[in-house]
């Protein structure tokens, strides 16, 4: 019984597991295909294109015929109603074939070249650091990098001082603030968006860097995950380090700090992820094409008529990479440092 609930539960992780990743390779296999084959119907998961030769100078597809008896290639030249007029690769003179007994030979072809299409989709010419960049994409890259590394960087050094000054320090109305402070999370993005961007404004931020940045070097969750990982540290190592005449600070980040890696780790993964796949916000204060980062980069590939789609997923496809590259190097810290969120209060 034991055995059939384990096997159950496996298949039960497997089956979402692999609902979770489809999206993720119909992207891929998307970003693949030549632009006529997305909306082939029936859909096809593989990227195939028709196999095609060239005849008396013009390019014919190629079909496989069954004929005598057996199966043979030949080159489509003509449809009619109801018949096939080919001609075998092999030599010989054109066949009549009626329908039925044909289909056209469909063979797997990546076409690789939609990620070069797409990271020259976008044309700017812009100067970073003594660089010409000329590829949007790139551009586009460097900012969500910047942007998110800033970001990551901030949250994780505020998170861990607060949470540190939460678990650690007493001070009047320590909970009530702490609980205050974490109620903020349940504020919805929508009500504060106005406002920030009001003050943004007035500080003449709007339409630079510092305005995707500051807004978001705070994060009440980042403080919680902290908070409890710190308090799952044992307070003697602390109070040994006191009376060896550590100062609080110097405990904090020769003793307490190290020992908290897992955590750090862990909320530096959740800050990153979060904020290279930032859109709405990035989308409201930044107006120059110079400044956008990924998200909405991507935005620009969709036109009004028409879309791309296997540039689209081509450039999506290279969005995710650092996501992919983050998650994996940080993932033995990640589970084990978002494990004492739960913890106690």
């Amino acid at each position: 019984m034991r055995a059939t609930l384990r096997l159950l539960a496996y298949l039960t992780i497997w089956a979402v597991g692999a609902t979770m990743l489809l999206p993720l390779a119909w992207m891929v296999s998307t970003s693949l295909k030549e632009r006529g084959e997305v909306f082939v119907y029936p859909p096809e998961f593989l990227p195939r294109r028709t196999l095609t030769v060239v005849v008396g100078g013009e390019e014919r597809r190629v079909v496989e015929v069954e004929w005598g008896g057996r199966r043979i290639r030949a080159a489509l030249l003509r449809l009619g109603p109801g018949w096939a007029e080919v001609l075998p690769l092999a030599g010989g003179r054109a066949l009549k074939v009626p329908e039925g007994r044909w289909r056209l030979v469909r063979v797997i072809s990546p076409r690789w070249r939609n990620y070069l299409d797409a990271w020259r989709a976008i044309e700017v010419d812009i100067r970073v650091l003594g660089l010409r960049i000329r590829s949007g994409f790139a551009l586009f890259y460097l900012n969500s990098i910047l942007v998110a590394v800033a970001v990551t960087l901030g949250q994780v050094a505020t998170s861990a001082l607060s949470g540190y000054a939460f678990a650690r320090l007493r001070f009047p109305l320590r909970d009530g603030l702490f609980l205050a402070y974490l109620g903020t999370m349940m504020v919805p993005f929508a009500v504060t968006m106005i406002p920030v961007f009001c003050l943004l404004k007035a500080l003449g931020m709007i339409n630079t860097y510092w305005a995707l940045i500051l807004p978001q070097l705070t994060t009440a969750y980042g403080t919680f995950l902290m908070r409890q990982y710190f308090l799952s540290l044992p307070k003697e190592l602390e109070e040994a380090a006191m009376l060896d005449g550590c100062g609080r600070l110097r405990t904090f980040l020769h003793v307490a700090l190290p020992l908290s890696k897992p955590g750090l780790a862990a909320l530096g993964t959740i800050a990153f992820l979060s904020n290279w796949n930032a859109f709405m916000w990035p989308l409201i204060v930044i107006h120059d094409k110079e400044k956008m980062t990924l998200p909405v980069g991507l935005a620009t590939l969709q036109g009004l008529h028409s879309t791309e789609w296997t540039l689209l997923m081509a450039a999506s496809t290279m969005a995710v990479l650092p996501l992919v590259v983050v998650y994996a190097a940080n993932q033995r810290f990640f589970r084990r440092g978002i494990q004492f969120g739960g913890l106690r209060l």
